[in-house]
Parts: C-alpha cells; sequence; structure tokens
C-alpha cells in the first residue's frame, strides 16, 4: 500500500515538473506519423551526452527549419540539418548526428513509409520487439529507446505504464515506490508522460529532489500545524 505521503510528494513533482520533453520542444503529440517522427528526433537528441534543454532546443531548431518529418530530414543537405542543429546549440555532436538523422530518416520512410505506427503494428503489442525496432534507427540506442517510449506512452495506452531505470532511479531519490505498477496508480493513465519526465528529471538533478522534499516538509507542517 502507498504511504499517505507519495500522493504529496507526486503533486509537487508534477506541479513543477510536470511537462513531457515533447511538450518542452513544441511537439504537439497525437498518434499520427509527423509528432511521432519528431519525438523520435528528440529520442535521438536527448540521448547524447548533452544538457537536455540544449538538445530541446536543437530539436526545436530542426523543426523550425522545416525538418519536421522523415521525408525533409532526408531530403535536407547535410549541411543544413548541421546549421539547424549548430541553431540550437548542439555544435558538440553536431556532424555525427546530422548524418545519423538522414540515415534514421531514410530507414524510417524505407522501412515504415514514413509513420513509426507501422513499426508499432510490426512489434505487435510486444514491447521488447518495439524496443528492440526502434535500436535499428541509426542514432537510436536504449536510451534513445527509452526516451521514445517513455513520451509516446500517452498516445500508445498499450505501452503504459512505461517506467523504465531512469524513471525508478528518480523515483528511489524522492522516497517514492519503485517498481511501474504501484507509481503508476498514484496518477491518472494521462499524467503517467508527464511523471515519467518529472521522474528523469528528479534522477538527473538534486536540486528537483531538494524542492519536492522541501514543498513535503511544507505540507507537512501545515497539515500537523492545523491539527494541533
Amino acid at each position: 500500500m502507498a504511504r499517505p505521503a507519495n500522493g504529496t510528494t507526486v503533486r509537487s513533482l508534477l506541479d513543477r515538473e510536470g511537462r513531457t520533453y515533447a511538450e518542452e520542444a513544441g511537439i504537439r503529440l497525437k498518434d499520427t506519423p509527423q509528432p511521432l517522427y519528431q519525438v523520435l528526433v528528440l529520442a535521438h537528441l536527448l540521448s547524447a551526452r548533452i544538457r537536455a534543454g540544449t538538445a530541446v532546443a536543437a530539436a526545436r531548431a530542426l523543426f523550425d527549419a522545416g525538418l519536421r518529418d522523415a521525408r525533409h530530414m532526408r531530403d535536407a543537405t547535410w549541411q543544413r540539418r548541421v546549421d539547424a542543429l549548430g541553431e540550437g546549440g548542439y555544435r558538440r555532436y553536431d556532424e555525427r548526428t546530422s548524418t545519423q538523422l538522414g540515415e534514421a530518416a531514410g530507414l524510417v520512410l524505407d522501412t515504415y513509409g514514413g509513420d513509426l505506427r507501422r513499426m508499432r503494428d510490426i512489434a505487435g503489442g510486444d514491447v521488447d520487439a518495439l524496443r528492440g525496432l526502434l535500436r535499428e534507427v541509426p542514432g537510436i540506442g536504449p536510451a534513445g529507446a527509452d526516451i521514445f517510449l517513455r513520451e509516446v506512452q500517452g498516445v500508445w495506452p498499450d505501452l503504459a505504464p512505461y517506467l523504465d531505470r531512469k524513471t525508478l532511479d528518480g523515483a528511489r531519490r524522492l522516497g517514492l515506490p519503485a517498481e511501474p505498477e504501484e507509481l503508476a496508480r498514484l496518477v491518472g493513465k494521462e499524467e503517467l508522460p508527464a511523471l515519467a519526465a518529472a521522474l528523469v528529471r528528479a534522477a538527473l538533478d538534486e536540486q528537483v529532489v531538494d524542492e519536492v522534499v522541501g514543498d513535503v516538509r511544507e505540507t507537512d507542517d501545515e497539515t500537523q500545524g492545523g491539527s494541533g
């Protein structure tokens, strides 16, 4: 059974950090080809050893440059992709990433007709199979596959709850249950993608943990004071 404080902790976490990375990148996520592809690009960028904010800015820059779907990404010149990545501050890996983005877009078009829902259908509801197909995409490793699946579980509900090792690390740091089903019971199903992203931020940033713990202590103090 969840501790009473778990609900308070999750509410504080979502109040502070309850937005998906897709939302940060300006992606209006729906179960349609273009936004799903954009989440794949974002997952690619976020999985590099670079600040999440930089990856999000680079994704926005790519989309602002018109590279919003696999066809436009594939057909863009290598230099155009490099320039867009640089515009977003993604300079450390820009040349290699430009090449990988072009190759990845080609695979998505050639294998899935530009529609990642076909990848999901081929996996037939098997999450491990889907993760394996994602890892065949150039630039998408284990971390990138996890990021993509965390973000799309809201529109691909058969994946939910997709709370991987990184999210569970964040849960442990906050004193929350480190078990996906138990964590998922603390929120509505529609909140799972935001919860996953927020837990990742808690895993990566001690300040997030400190702020949430401070909120919970303040709430506890007010509750105890009010009952005295």
